[in-house]
């Protein structure tokens, strides 16, 4: 496969001043004065893009991720290291990288689609799409300065994929439009994929990584920790979310407050049959009394979340010590197939991940009827 973006032993330090020189004067009076320390962002950072391929880059706040793309992106240059891109890329990065707060949203798709390289002609002949992608035909004469958060990613976004790149880099910023536009725009993503245009997609959403890339790779700390498959890296990422300093298999790690040991089918196998319910007993270690909830996931063979639990509505107290948990569900809806288990245990709110046990057990669903898909649906037909 032909490599698109090579990225080789890239480095990235910044100087923070604690106090600067204030004058010309002041800085011929005390040269050696010492202000600046030097933080390190990224460090030895290697890794490969072939052609076509979709790769992830996972990481929590601070580990490096932003700082890589915009290096990818030559907006910033590597203290050490290299970067290749070969190809034309488009990047989108922040909210309104690249924009002039005080031109209108018409003057500010010309500006950027000229930094993309596109030529003044190709754009009065895409302008129309790029407006009706972004849905800001009432305000594209507005400066983009009265824009929300959410009309810069639509139309930052819509100039973006409008220029048809080779490479197409994305950061964290599509989280910040409605539901309906973040499906708008994954829908250009796969189109994109069909297209066989390579793309970088930074995402704290370990299921977007899962369904749209290949590939991943998590930074920890400015280093990278892992690049594996889509599902192998977000194992490691939710391990490092979880504050362990080693990468296994399935554990959050001993040093961790609670840990989820093991679990087992009440039957002693983990069979299910649709619409019945199923248990398993799970064993929990904690080191102090803990508040939280419960959350299991199920993928398919294929990767894809076929089904999650709310964490609201399954809250637990944990006391220190050892533990087991009985665990149920009242109604399995799924049909014939193998389920990948992953279970975790949250803060009462959902926010705060305190125990994680990915790919634990696999659930195998038996279905007596002739239903085909994933989900059985009842009705009620009056």
């Amino acid at each position: 496969m032909t490599s698109v973006v090579d990225v080789a032993n890239v480095e990235k330090t910044f100087k923070l001043y604690k106090q600067r020189h204030k004058s010309l004067k002041d800085r011929v009076l005390h040269p050696g004065k010492g202000n600046a320390t030097e933080l390190t962002v990224l460090q030895d950072v290697s890794f490969s893009v072939g052609e076509g391929e979709t790769i992830g880059v996972l990481g929590r706040n601070g580990s490096g991720k932003s700082t890589l793309l915009k290096c990818i992106c030559g907006v910033l240059q590597p203290t050490a290291g290299q970067i290749t891109v070969r190809g034309d890329l488009a990047g989108l990065l922040e909210l309104g990288a690249g924009f002039q707060p005080e031109l209108s949203g018409r003057d500010n798709v010309y500006l950027s689609a000229s930094m993309l390289g596109l030529s003044r002609r190709k754009v009065d002949s895409v302008f129309d799409e790029i407006v009706a992608f972004s849905e800001l035909e009432k305000f594209i004469d507005t400066p983009v300065k009265f824009f929300s958060s959410g009309m810069y990613v639509r139309l930052g976004f819509a100039v973006a994929v409008t220029a048809a790149p080779d490479v197409l880099v994305v950061d964290e910023v599509l989280a910040v439009g409605d539901e309906r536009f973040q499906a708008k725009c994954m829908d250009r993503i796969r189109q994109f994929q069909s297209d066989g245009r390579t793309i970088l997609l930074v995402s704290h959403n370990a299921d977007q990584v899962r369904s749209l890339c290949s590939r991943a790779v998590v930074l920890e700390k400015g280093r990278l920790v892992a690049d594996a498959s889509a599902g192998e890296a977000v194992k490691v990422f939710r391990e490092h979310l979880l504050g362990t300093q080693e990468s296994k298999a399935t554990s959050t790690g001993e040093d961790s407050d609670v840990v989820i040991e093991w679990v087992r089918g009440v039957s002693g196998s983990f069979t299910a049959r649709t619409n019945e319910r199923f248990e398993f007993l799970t064993n929990v270690r904690a080191s102090a009394p803990v508040e939280g909830a419960f959350v299991l996931e199920l993928y398919d063979q294929a990767g894809r979340l076929v089904a999650r639990t709310d964490a609201t509505k399954s809250p637990i107290s944990l006391s220190a010590g050892m533990q087991e948990l009985n665990v149920a569900i009242e109604e399995l809806p799924l049909l014939d197939g193998a389920y990948q288990m992953n279970i975790g245990i949250v803060s009462p709110d959902g926010d705060t991940v305190l125990a994680w046990r990915e790919q634990i057990a696999v659930l195998e669903v038996a279905y007596v009827g002739r239903g085909a898909g994933q989900v059985a649906l009842r009705l009620n037909v009056h």
